[in-house]
């Protein structure tokens, strides 16, 4: 639990920052039944995360797709966004935020209600042909098809997020490091700094002067070296507290 006076300083740096920013990880998501990829329980302590690796995919589409489905539609698509994701979409629309950017690709801040998220590693909601470009939201294809094909060029489709052996989305990097460059703030919540180059923006910011609040349930990488303000606790938790007192002080 953090205490008191973590929070007041928090709440302080939020109300006089003029570009404040988050930076949320796997972590932000986790009490939505979202778990982290690494970690002893985390996905690929279950499943081969060669399924994700770019060559394997095209060599092996109907396992992988397989695996794609059961973790990413069937597992990912139940889950709802929690109180953190809603958390930073009411700071949104109070001002005092401009931008989440974001590691995760369950879409759970859009779903929210955040309107700048920058999806550094893409996201599941778009399916992408990678052999004519054409692209789908996954409500317009069946996914229960062995394959998803694409209807222009017959070709297997691949989710719109980042496999092993691809590279960040350029407009998403570009709006990231834009933003990160601006910030005189960030939030980082759920994320440890071990997932490269995500984990770079927010040493960017701080890098151009930025102060750094984190939120996260054990020390991170970050905590020692960027981090100005911790909060120790889960998301939700802390995400809650912050938002009851920003809202005291608007009042």
């Amino acid at each position: 639990m953090a205490t008191g006076v973590n929070i007041d300083s928090a709440v302080e740096l939020i109300i006089n920052s003029k570009f404040a920013i988050a930076f949320t990880g796997a972590g932000i998501s986790v009490e939505s039944g979202i778990p982290p990829f690494r970690g002893k329980d985390g996905l690929w302590s279950k499943y081969d995360p060669n399924v994700l690796d770019l060559n394997n995919f095209f060599l092996n589409p109907i396992d992988s797709w397989k695996v794609i489905k059961e973790i990413f539609y069937d597992f990912f698509g139940a889950a709802k966004p929690n109180a953190a994701h809603f958390a930073l979409s009411e700071m949104e629309k109070m001002g005092l935020i401009k931008a989440v950017i974001t590691q995760n690709i369950d879409n759970l801040h859009t779903d929210a209600g955040s309107k700048e998220v920058y999806e550094f590693h893409g996201n599941s909601r778009m399916l992408v042909c990678p052999y004519c470009g054409h692209n789908y939201l996954t409500s317009e294809v069946n996914l229960n098809d062995i394959v998803p094909l694409c209807n222009q060029c017959h070709g297997v489709l691949k989710p719109d997020f980042i496999f092993f052996g691809e590279s960040i989305p350029a407009l998403a990097y570009q709006k990231s490091v834009e933003a990160a460059e601006k910030a005189d703030l960030v939030i980082i919540i759920g994320s440890t700094g071990e997932v490269v180059p995500a984990s770079m923006i927010p040493s960017v910011a701080k890098q151009n002067g930025a102060q750094i609040i984190e939120i996260n349930p054990e020390k991170s990488l970050f905590t020692s070296t960027i981090t100005d303000v911790f909060l120790q606790g889960k998301a939700t938790e802390m995400m809650t507290q912050l938002i009851n007192e920003l809202k005291k002080s608007k009042i």
